[in-house]
């Protein structure tokens, strides 16, 4: 065949052909077989948005490459994908554009789902799960019934941000500005307490912090321990003058007795009781402004400090004193008890405040290395580490021993004990929307909260909905869906009208995968015994102190209750990093930004948009996109095309024989290595050097021998996960037997990819003096020799003797002088 007769590589014609071929023949379908071993692989599934954008690209097609990878290498490899299909989006598309939530979002799925498809992925699409449809909500209710009845699901009064205008609540997202206004009328938004149901998170913070049976990154692991916030202290019973008692959560006991004033969150219940007549209209309007802010915005530590004094007082219980208690935005009710004591002298925050507002600043702890600190020369807070001073019968306790004698102290006085305080908050699920599964419990006036019982599930959304210009939920709205019967006493009662949090139904979506079609439950149990754990979960690490601390609490509550197994979810997790727009600015339709993949599929293909995507920078950080790059990996492809096809010239040497395999198994070897460790940018560089070798290799005559049919077969089972299409393409233009996606992963030969010789650096005392070629096996007594017989190395010796020669085999020869 001469090189006019060899095809144009046309990804547009191969692409759809093989995709089509794949699906017809179940090719990637994954079932049960006992005699195999499983890998579980699974990539975070999309939001049905409208479109795939170049990051879910990014995220998945990677990660399809390395599920390819552990399927040659003769595991039974399932790779599913499913849609996260509840969500606000959905329901801001209903109001706008007049759409049903149902209608927007299947019709994006069906979009998306062709969009995946193009990628050429081994997804096993029986495995489908959409969770805005009936037979996953189902049980997705089913679980919140089964957290209720065994304590880990419950309703409480809990704030909210507020329309008054539109007599709605809000999601964060519609929230804007600094003035925080709502986004559909500009009206402040105010916080209100509403009954809300929430899942005992916090039963398994201590759990939670176990991190040594699963294989997560480091950095996930320290962003959910600080997320946690796990702190050993005391609590301590401050008294009011009015008789309440006033709990707080301190880590520094030690410092009690120079607590000299107290600071309450504006929305504490004993605000009001406390509060005099006459600071009342002031403390009111300090909490109607605390109130419209976050709690990121109260917090943040370049804020000043404001505060209003209630007019009221508490009894310090160490030293029986008289304190003011003020109220602080940057007192949290979600954050320990919502009072802290305040301790100026020893927090700087707290010496602010009181310096600010002229409060009684009382060291209590003197610093070994200071001279004794006088309170009013203090320019700042000073550390808390050093004896116990004017602390009563505990003054000049060394600071190691000062915890322990406290907790002793305020036990003994029955005002305080030992205790474990967490910043991790439980679960608010609550969403007063419509398009979520709703909450399956019924209200009874005579029975109180009630499950709907399990064989009435799922309790459906009603798809007879008028959606109103406030975004009210048309569940509250709707005439008859929320009457109902109370399972108990059969009366007149009213269905739950908030649904649930998204988070919820992606905390299972992995288990829904098992056997998204079986009724009997929500998975199949013998899938669940065969595929559980999942293997290895990729995806971003912006989840990591949201859905995947609450996909971990999820497995384990539902371990308790004795429908799963094992305590972890997710074996081993990798976070890929972030597609940037060419300006270096994170992609988005205003900024004018976004890459669509669709089009680069059509001008490039989509095996040269996963290599690109693999190739451009490291996986776990990613990089701007660079719109010119994608030429070089589109050369790359037709040369590899050119290379197989194209026929060359025979009768090379031994020599060029032997460095063809040992390039090829050296190959093998790295990108073997870099395959398991996720380094997609180094398999594309490898492959890409070998492909040199290989041009340089036929140019000598190695075409037609059997190291270069071997070198070809290896090179197409490399880069069959990379580039599945024209791999396939190939091996089959080359008459192998279909598929080449079930064929083994290489094994290198290690004789072969043994180097006959290598590079040997010589120093003099430390100093590069000279590099040598010697033979790879070399004795450390021969290769000393050849180090001193370097011409290079004579110049600096001067005819000296060495004191020592160091060999490090394989890699360098240090000679001291």
């Amino acid at each position: 065949m001469s090189k006019k007769e060899i095809p144009a590589y046309n990804p547009a014609e191969i692409e759809p052909k093989w995709q089509q071929k794949w699906e017809t023949d179940g090719l990637y379908h994954a079932d049960i077989d006992p005699n195999q071993e499983k890998f579980y692989a699974l990539t975070m599934l999309p939001y049905p948005s409208g479109d795939l954008h170049i990051g879910h690209w990014y995220a998945i097609s990677p990660s399809d490459a390395r599920a390819r990878f552990k399927r040659m290498q003769g595991y039974n490899v399932m790779f599913p994908m499913g849609f996260d299909a509840f969500g606000l989006p959905a329901e801001n598309a209903a109001i706008k554009r007049n759409i049903h939530p149902k209608q927007w979002t299947y019709k994006n799925i069906d979009n998306m789902r062709k969009q995946l498809r193009s990628m050429g992925t081994m997804i096993d699409w029986r495995r489908e799960a959409v969770s805005a449809d009936p037979k996953y909500y189902k049980w997705t209710q089913w679980f919140f019934v089964k957290l209720f009845k065994h304590g880990l699901a419950y309703h409480k009064m809990s704030p909210v941000d507020w329309c008054p205008n539109c007599n709605t609540t809000l999601a964060r997202e519609q929230v804007w500005g600094e003035d925080r206004h709502c986004e559909r009328c500009e009206t402040p938004v105010i916080k209100k307490n509403l009954d809300q149901w929430f899942f005992r998170t916090t039963k398994y913070a201590d759990e939670l912090l176990k991190f040594d049976t699963i294989d997560w990154p480091e950095q996930v692991q320290t962003l959910q321990t600080n997320w946690i916030g796990r702190s050993e202290g005391a609590s301590v019973t401050f008294r009011t003058e009015a008789g309440d008692d006033l709990k707080v959560f301190t880590t520094r006991p030690d410092t009690l007795w120079g607590a000299t004033f107290m600071v309450l969150a504006p929305e504490h219940p004993l605000v009001k009781k406390i509060t005099t007549p006459e600071q009342w209209n002031t403390v009111q309007g300090y909490i109607d402004e605390a109130l419209r802010q976050t709690d990121i915005q109260r917090e943040a530590t370049d804020k000043e400090k404001t505060g209003v004094f209630t007019g009221g007082y508490a009894i310090n219980p160490v030293t029986d004193e008289r304190i003011p208690i003020w109220i602080a935005d940057y007192v949290l009710m979600t954050y320990g008890t919502g009072a802290i004591m305040a301790v100026p002298a020893h927090d700087q925050r707290d010496f602010e405040f009181a310096r600010k507002y002229d409060l009684e600043i009382r060291v209590v702890i003197q610093p070994d290395d200071k001279d004794e600190i006088v309170s009013g020369d203090m320019a700042t807070a000073i550390p808390a580490k050093g004896r116990m001073v004017n602390s009563g019968a505990l003054t000049g306790t060394p600071g190691d021993q000062a915890f322990e004698q406290i907790i002793a102290y305020l036990e003994k006085k029955g005002t305080g004990y030992r205790d474990v305080n967490y910043r991790l908050r439980d679960w608010l699920i609550s969403r007063q929307r419509y398009w979520g599964a709703p909450i399956p419990m019924i209200h009874c006036p005579k029975c109180g909260a009630v499950p709907v019982p399990e064989e009435q599930l799922p309790i459906l959304l009603p798809d007879d909905v008028e959606w109103k210009p406030t975004g009210e939920s048309p569940l509250k709205l709707h005439p008859t869906w929320r009457k109902t019967t109370c399972p108990e006493c059969g009366g007149p009662a009213e269905r739950e009208t908030d649904t649930m949090d998204t988070f919820m139904c992606s905390s299972w979506y992995h288990l829904r995968y098992l056997s998204p079609d079986y009724a009997d439950g929500p998975f199949d149990p013998k899938e669940y015994d065969y595929w559980m754990p999942v293997d290895l979960y990729t995806g971003g690490i912006e989840h990591a102190t949201m859905h995947l601390i609450y996909t971990r609490f999820f497995h384990k509550a539902m371990r308790d209750i004795g429908v799963t197994k094992g305590d972890e979810p997710m074996a081993a997790l990798r976070n890929q990093g972030m597609v940037l727009g060419e300006d270096s600015e994170k992609m988005s339709k205003s900024r004018g930004n976004v890459i669509s993949p669709d089009k680069l599929v059509q001008a490039y293909g989509a095996d040269a948009v996963r290599a690109y995507l693999m190739f451009f920078a490291r996986w776990e950080l990613g990089a701007p996109w660079n719109s010119s790059g994608i030429d070089g990996t589109m050369r790359w492809l037709r040369r590899v095309w050119s290379m197989v096809l194209q026929p060359g010239q025979g009768q090379a040497d031994q020599d060029t024989i032997r460095g063809l395999r040992r390039k090829v198994h050296q190959t093998v070897i790295q990108l073997t290595r870099d395959f398991e460790n996720l380094q997609f940018n180094t398999t594309i560089s490898g492959l890409m050097e070998l492909l040199n070798e290989m041009v340089k290799a036929k140019q000598k005559g190695a075409w037609g021998s059997e190291a270069w049919d071997e070198a070809i077969d290896i090179y197409l089972r490399l880069l069959a996960p990379i580039a599945p299409h024209i791999s396939e393409e190939l091996w089959a233009a080359l008459g192998k037997p279909y598929s080449v996606h079930t064929q083994t992963w290489p094994e290198a030969d290690e004789e072969a990819a043994a180097e006959e010789e290598i590079t040997l650096i010589v120093q003099v005392n430390g100093k590069l003096r000279d590099r040598i070629i010697v033979p790879a096996g070399i004795s450390q007594e021969d290769a000393k020799a050849k180090a001193l017989a370097s011409d290079k190395v004579t110049r600096y010796l001067a005819g000296k003797e060495p004191r020592k020669v160091v060999v490090v085999p394989g890699r360098l020869v240090n000679i001291v002088l």
